[in-house]
Order: structure tokens, then sequence, then C-alpha cells
């Protein structure tokens, strides 16, 4: 009998004031995260800026914006698990400016990942999956077709997005 494989979900999501969403108090990745980790039984690690992206929307985008275009890596908070003991890992981000968040860079820099299965996931609101193609070059891993769920639908149409999850999960 095979072992049980190990699952991580690990996320990178931001609350405060969101495009399309208004100010919200969960963000739309953390949703889906959670979803797919009660689906998956998997566990759920979110990777956190060390420091916070500024709550207004703008001023977050233009900070945003700038990491991008300095190809910045910002220092993350620690982790309380080892995402290299784990075999499958579901990634979650949304896209900020065609790509995933800096910080997840960072994150996909500080642990070797090269082998495991990746199962990318993004919120959006009209870049699609955007950012995934350079996931495999970063990390190394195999990594599967993704899931890219509107971060409007994430937040206020939550039965539709747990469709979703469930039909890409299976």
């Amino acid at each position: 009998m095979a072992a049980e494989k190990k699952i991580l979900v690990a996320y990178y999501s931001r609350a405060d004031e969101n495009y399309e969403v208004g100010t919200i108090t969960k963000g739309n990745t953390e949703i889906i995260a959670e979803m797919i980790a009660k689906k998956t039984g998997g566990t759920l690690l979110h990777v956190e800026p060390a420091k916070e992206y500024p709550k207004d929307y703008n001023e977050c985008i233009n900070v945003a914006k700038k990491e991008l275009a300095k190809d910045a890596r910002p220092a993350i908070k620690p982790v309380n698990v080892n995402p290299e003991e784990f075999d499958e890992i579901y990634v979650g981000y949304p896209v900020w400016w065609g790509e995933m968040p800096m910080p997840m860079f960072t994150f996909f820099e500080k642990y070797n990942l090269k082998g495991k299965t990746i199962h990318p996931f993004v919120t959006h609101e009209g870049s699609g999956l955007s950012g995934v193609a350079r996931l495999k070059k970063v990390t190394g891993a195999n990594v599967t077709p993704g899931l890219a769920i509107y971060g409007h639908v994430a937040q206020n149409e939550r039965d539709k997005a747990q469709k979703e999850v469930d039909k890409w999960v299976k």
C-alpha cells in the first residue's frame, strides 16, 4: 500500500482595500487556499512579507510595481512548517502586474522544491494564470495546470468558487 502523500497549501494573500471588492477582512486567495486545504486535507501555510503592504489599494500596487521593476526579494516572516517535507504543494497568490507578488519569489528561493509537484492557483480580475509560467523555472518542480478564480467570485460568490475548486482538485 502506497504511503499517503503529504500536501501543503502555501499561499500569499492580502486583505484590506482590494480591486473590485473594496475593503475586505480576508484576502481572496486565502479564501481559495482554505477551500483547497479542506478538500485535500492539506496543511495551510500563509506566506507573509516581513513588512506589510499598505492598506490602501493604490499605495499597495505602487509598492508592488516598484518591487517588480527591481526584481526585489522582500523578506518574509518565518514559517511554522518546512515546505521541503511535503510531496505536493498547492501554491496560491493574487496576480499583481501580470506576475506573482515578489514575496512568493523570496519563498521559492528559500526552499528547495525541485522535483516536487506544484499545483498553482491564482486570484485575479482579468489576468488569468499570469505568472504561473515562471513557476517551473523558479522552483524546478513539476507544475500542473493551474486554477484561476476571479477575486470578486472568491469574495462574493463562494459557492461558485467552491465548485471551481472541487472540479480542479478532483
